[in-house]
């Protein structure tokens, strides 16, 4: 099986820490491959990042599903060009945030999402009322460290526990929901800071390696997206792409 994860920044060092990242997500039969944009934001972080993202994330899954990837996934919470994405190909396009808001309504009555900084919220709560579990989304808190700061693990393995924590003692979170696709791999450390906090019964849901899972398994049973949802753009002149 072969799995193509596109990273929606022109960021060089992310392609490299991608594969490593995804990979241990991967089962041993599954071939990862990394794909970063070549016109479009260092990072993601806003409506304007995500708007200027799109037409190259969009690119290279066409790009993706003419070199015979199964599937393909978009390595942002804010699932930039998704939709797009999956009018143009018909391999199945995984959007991180989208599974996540799914897989977290389904695990636990009540969810928090832990992110970057403060102003992703709204981001997060569109994506709850989109995906229809606006009712199940406790709050959305921030570790605030930029996206091109993550690098600093020891600096966020501090602040995502902390921040975890706060939204199950006070907001009434069952369930927590990494804000970014950044965050990848830190699930085992923000549990174990919850434990240390006498916080033992709470699921982390990592959403970039569930993404990986998901990939998997519709690339196993033959799954992808309508295309009667998502049928193919009708042809017609267009200026500038």
């Amino acid at each position: 099986m072969k799995i193509r994860v596109i990273i929606p920044s022109i960021t060089k060092e992310f392609e490299v820490l991608g594969l490593e990242q995804y990979s241990p997500g991967a089962r041993p039969d599954t071939e990862l491959s990394v794909a970063l944009l070549d016109k479009g934001p260092a990072s993601i972080e806003s409506r304007y990042d995500e708007m200027v993202a799109v037409p190259d994330v969009v690119r290279k899954a066409v790009e993706a599903e003419k070199d015979g990837v199964d599937a393909v996934i978009i390595d942002c919470m804010a699932d930039p060009g998704l939709e797009a994405a999956r009018e143009m190909v018909s391999i199945p396009v995984i959007g991180p945030g989208e599974t996540a808001m799914h897989i977290a309504a389904m695990l636990a009555h009540r969810f928090s999402v832990v992110t970057v900084l403060d102003s992703a919220a709204p981001m997060f709560d569109r994506h709850a009322a989109r995906t229809g579990v606006a009712e199940r989304l406790a709050s959305v808190r921030a570790v605030n460290i930029p996206v091109l700061e993550l690098g600093d693990t020891e600096r966020v393995i501090k602040a995502l526990p902390e921040q975890s924590a706060r939204a199950v003692r006070d907001d009434g979170a069952h369930l927590i929901v990494f804000g970014c696709t950044g965050m990848i791999g830190l699930a085992g450390d923000v549990k174990e800071g919850l434990e240390d906090r006498g916080i033992v019964d709470v699921p982390v849901l990592d959403p970039a390696i569930l993404a990986v899972k998901v990939a998997e398994a519709l690339a196993d049973m033959g799954l992808s997206h309508s295309k009667r949802t998502y049928p193919l753009p009708p042809e017609k002149e267009i200026v500038g792409y």
